[in-house]
């Protein structure tokens, strides 16, 4: 039982002024829960705003890709750069440290692979066990203009649903159908319509005109994907068009891990990201971290 002894009665209660709630510093979020709030800050930083995502979840469709031969030898080395980890629950249980206390970013739809038709895809991860690996995300791709379009977006339905009761958010990652432009017209659908139906955040591909448009359109914050393997330069300007028009961050893969000198592409990424270094500065930064070894 509680020591009754000595309980005072409370004396400031500041009458002269109301209680002050801040605005959730991520776009579209205010009204979600607090589980939910949580789990956004930590994948996106609160001082910034913005994440560095890193992408290796490829296996789960490509096999062993180039760089994502071994894990362990070729990943593990970047994680400690990353805000989140963006990986299945096999590579999450096998190769992350959970030492490491990295957010992960879980994927969650599969079911097909590059020999057949990539957008018929399932849920491929039941929410007791993501809530087992302690997933901060679930993430899975909605496939619009596509074969399995419906499908695919019944998939990201199913984890909103799911996830929100437990107070997990769902990242909908934009892929592209096969008779469809990869232009501002289809990403700004194809984000529309996965924040319509209540994703938290998205992941789509920068676009050269108009990108500026599918960020403002979107009511949830954006993440681009790093998509092919560029130059390291025009990597690094990638990420600072995006950022400077309206993304919340990057999810990037091949140009990180395929970088000829990944821990330190990585970290250059981070400070274009965080810091809105220009891109020039950037690469001599990449260039110097590499010259390092």
């Amino acid at each position: 039982m509680a020591d009754l002894d000595g309980i005072k009665d409370g004396k400031d209660f500041g009458l002269d002024r109301p209680q002050q709630n801040k605005p959730f510093f991520l776009k579209g979020l205010n009204n979600v829960d607090w589980g939910m709030k949580a789990r956004m800050s930590r994948l996106f930083n609160p001082k910034s705003g913005r994440t560095v995502m890193l992408a290796f979840d490829h296996g789960y469709f490509q096999g062993p890709t180039t760089g994502l031969e071994r894990i362990d030898l070729n990943i593990a080395p970047l994680m400690p750069y990353a805000d989140v980890l963006m990986c299945t629950r096999g590579i999450a249980r096998s190769v992350v440290d959970p030492e490491l206390g990295k957010p992960l970013a879980l994927r969650c739809s599969g079911g097909n692979s590059i020999l057949g038709e990539l957008s018929n895809e399932a849920v491929a991860v039941d929410i007791e066990d993501a809530i087992r690996l302690n997933a901060y995300a679930l993430a899975a791709q909605v496939y619009i203009g596509s074969e399995y379009e419906h499908q695919s977006i019944k998939n990201v339905i199913k984890l909103i649903d799911t996830g929100t009761r437990y107070g997990i958010p769902t990242l909908a990652v934009t892929g592209v159908g096969k008779d469809m432009v990869r232009d501002a017209r289809y990403f700004g659908l194809a984000t529309r319509i996965a924040a319509e139906i209540g994703a938290h955040y998205l992941k789509t591909y920068f676009v050269e005109e108009n990108f500026e448009n599918v960020c403002a359109a979107c009511p949830v914050p954006i993440v681009i994907a790093g998509g092919k393997k560029l130059p390291e330069f025009d990597a690094l300007t990638m990420a600072y068009k995006a950022i400077d028009q309206g993304a919340a961050g990057v999810d990037m893969g091949r140009n990180i891990f395929q970088s000829d000198a990944p821990v330190a592409m990585i970290q250059a990424v981070g400070a274009v990201v965080h810091d809105l270094m220009k891109p020039e500065q950037a690469y001599q930064m990449y260039q110097d971290l590499k010259a390092k070894g």
